[in-house]
């Protein structure tokens, strides 16, 4: 099934994923373009603004593409989207985006499961997520954790060890890599 602006567009909202460094966005240019999502299977209730995709959810929007096995996104009476998004069985949700700066400039990360709140503009990753910001091939900078995210109204970024976003006790850390930058050459 082949859903073009199926009414969940601001799932693009994971583009908002400038996870952790206010200079890393998403390619502006993919806010002006269409959405497709794939599914092979969907519905959706009116009467309670739910709409169910299932069986591999593919989107993609510009450079923006993310994968996962289920999604379920609830609009508010307002028309603001709430989407949750599942891997499934020994799969994750993982979605990859261009970031402007450069030619080939990339994020691309992973989780169990991704939620995104379109009125508060954040975006979570709980379960084994991880983000990477990358220049071709080579990764720049990494988080991962148990819980990832970025509330982009307020550039705030939180990753902690545990699903529920609270730091416990004895259960691993939240591991941030930042590689060097390149020295600049003098003329």
């Amino acid at each position: 099934m082949t859903l073009t602006k199926f009414g969940i567009t601001h799932l693009f909202g994971l583009a908002c994923l400038g996870l952790v460094s206010a200079t890393a966005y998403a390619e502006k240019a993919d806010s002006n373009k269409e959405t497709v999502i794939e599914a092979g299977y969907g519905e959706s209730d009116g009467k309670t603004s739910v709409r169910r995709l299932s069986k591999g959810v593919a989107l993609v929007r510009g450079t923006l593409n993310v994968k996962a096995e289920n999604a379920v996104v609830t609009e508010a009476p307002n028309g603001d989207q709430f989407v949750v998004l599942t891997g499934g069985s020994n799969r994750k949700v993982t979605f990859r985006q261009k970031r402007d700066g450069g030619p080939d400039l990339w994020v691309d990360g992973e989780a169990e499961r991704a939620e995104y709140n379109q009125s508060t503009e954040i975006v979570k990753f709980f379960s084994k997520a991880k983000v990477r910001y990358l220049e071709g091939t080579k990764v720049t900078q990494e988080q991962a954790g148990e819980y990832l995210s970025y509330d982009s109204k307020n550039e705030v970024f939180v990753g902690t060890n545990s699903t529920s976003g609270q730091f416990v006790e004895g259960s691993g850390s939240l591991k941030i890599i930042l590689q060097p930058k390149p020295e600049k050459q003098a003329n």
